[in-house]
């Protein structure tokens, strides 16, 4: 790990370029943070079940009570108020306020949403809501959950039902977060809920989530007068691991496959040749009859952006590779390549490709081993130098141009980290579970003078 003398973390300057309106926030999710898992009427989620799995989660844990956001939102509030957030993001509980994921509303749930947007909206935080972050109501699962087609219905009531409730005080809205991981991780690769391992159903999934997206923006803008609706894609940085012709060609198709798969319809494409025939190939598409996706209709495009990923081929054959981080590399407590160049490249490659109106990153962050010292102090010296190296990236690519208009620190609070539990942290606040002390870290500091220019 690097030491802060070897780069400029000085606050004031790195925030210079930046205009005095940028919107400086945080990220959070709901299975990750809110807890209160069976109260109040909210049904069980997908993840409900999964962390439930024997041998699903490193520790053993679930999100029953994680960072018991459900009852101490006015406190994380009052946090983020005070280190000077002007945004936050954060999902909607689909189980939370429709236990059945279709038909009646669970009110106890819509209304702790409501609280909330007031509570940040007094404090000044401008509320980002984001429709989908993995936690499928388990009912709708048990009906083919976004392998049923009927997804794109049950996602747009969903949708009109929040916009309708919530959007005479939101105008931010993002339907889904990184739907290539809840489509490939959670239903080829079996890492993440619901636990399938049969690409033919993830290719369908990934399908379904671009429709249901159009469907929802639809409704968000028929019920939000000046909405701005956009998504979360999860892009890293793709490098062929050595200079051969067959890691260029797998990072390519890998690229393609992954990142050009979600990208290039939501921008009127379709799905990239490359892609396809990656896919194909794969055999990934047998049983799939893929029509055209429609377009996208993006006011801005959410990018979360944390790593580089390293290429290499084992054979000729698709998705015969392996991916990762280059041995010896600089890398974070999740095995990921610290490569903060990267998020320029992909900032700078993003808007020449599809030029969106606006560009937010909507989440970039570290996990590194965190503790409270005896002075009360958590001293995240990785993690700082992180997020002022990552700023200064995204500085360069706005002044080449790039329509950046806000950033968003993965995350606000230690919390439930999916797979891994409660083993890593990423947040700006410590969170002791047992107790939910919190506890400013010092890169929370170091953000909260970014913010300030000072």
């Amino acid at each position: 790990m690097s030491t802060l003398p070897e780069f400029d973390t000085d606050p004031g300057r790195l925030a210079q370029p930046f205009p005095a309106d940028f919107a400086w926030g945080f990220a959070a999710s709901a299975y990750q943070i809110e807890g209160a898992a069976a109260e109040d009427g909210r049904g069980p989620s997908i993840w409900d079940a999964f962390a439930r799995q024997p041998g699903a989660i490193a520790d053993g844990s679930t999100g029953d009570i994680a960072c018991d956001h459900y009852h101490r939102y006015p406190e994380d509030v009052r946090l983020m108020a005070d280190l000077g957030a002007r945004a936050f993001r954060f999902s909607i509980s689909w189980s939370r306020v429709l236990p059945m994921g279709t038909g009646a509303i669970n009110q106890p749930g819509l209304d702790f949403y409501q609280r909330l947007v007031d509570a940040l909206l007094g404090a000044g935080v401008q509320p980002l809501i984001n429709l989908f972050h993995w936690d499928l109501p388990q009912t709708l699962q048990d009906r083919g959950g976004f392998a049923n087609p009927q997804v794109v219905g049950w996602f747009t009531d969903y949708a009109a039902l929040l916009a309708s409730s919530l959007g005479d005080r939101v105008k931010n809205w993002m339907t889904f977060n990184e739907p290539a991981v809840f489509a490939f991780l959670g239903h080829a690769q079996g890492i993440h809920a619901p636990g399938l391992r049969d690409w033919p159903t993830a290719i369908r999934v990934a399908d379904n989530e671009l429709r249901a997206h159009a469907g929802a923006t639809q409704a968000i803008r028929a019920l939000v007068d000046d909405a701005k609706v956009g998504v979360a894609i999860d892009v890293n940085q793709v490098a062929p691991a050595t200079s051969s012709e067959r890691d260029r060609v797998a990072a390519d198709k890998w690229s393609s496959a992954r990142d050009a798969w979600f990208l290039d319809p939501l921008f009127g494409r379709g799905y990239p040749a490359l892609g396809l025939d990656a896919h194909r190939e794969a055999g990934h598409l047998e049983g799939t009859d893929l029509a055209e996706p429609p377009a996208g209709d993006l006011d801005y495009l959410g990018l979360n952006y944390y790593r580089r990923d390293s290429v290499s081929a084992r054979s000729d054959r698709a998705f015969d590779w392996e991916i990762g981080a280059v041995p010896g590399s600089e890398q974070t407590q999740m095995g990921w390549h610290v490569a903060s160049d990267g998020l320029r490249d992909v900032l700078l490659e993003l808007n020449q490709t599809y030029a969106p109106p606006e560009i937010v990153v909507t989440e970039n962050g570290a996990a590194y081993p965190d503790t409270v010292e005896q002075d009360g102090r958590v001293r995240d010296v990785g993690r700082l130098e992180y997020l002022a190296r990552h700023v200064a990236a995204a500085a360069d690519a706005l002044r080449a141009g790039v329509p950046l208009t806000g950033y968003h620190v993965w995350s606000i609070l230690d919390n439930y980290e999916w797979s891994f539990g409660y083993t890593r942290r990423f947040g700006l606040v410590h969170v002791d579970f047992a107790s939910q002390r919190r506890t400013l870290k010092d890169g929370a500091r170091w953000y909260q003078r970014l913010i300030a220019r000072e």
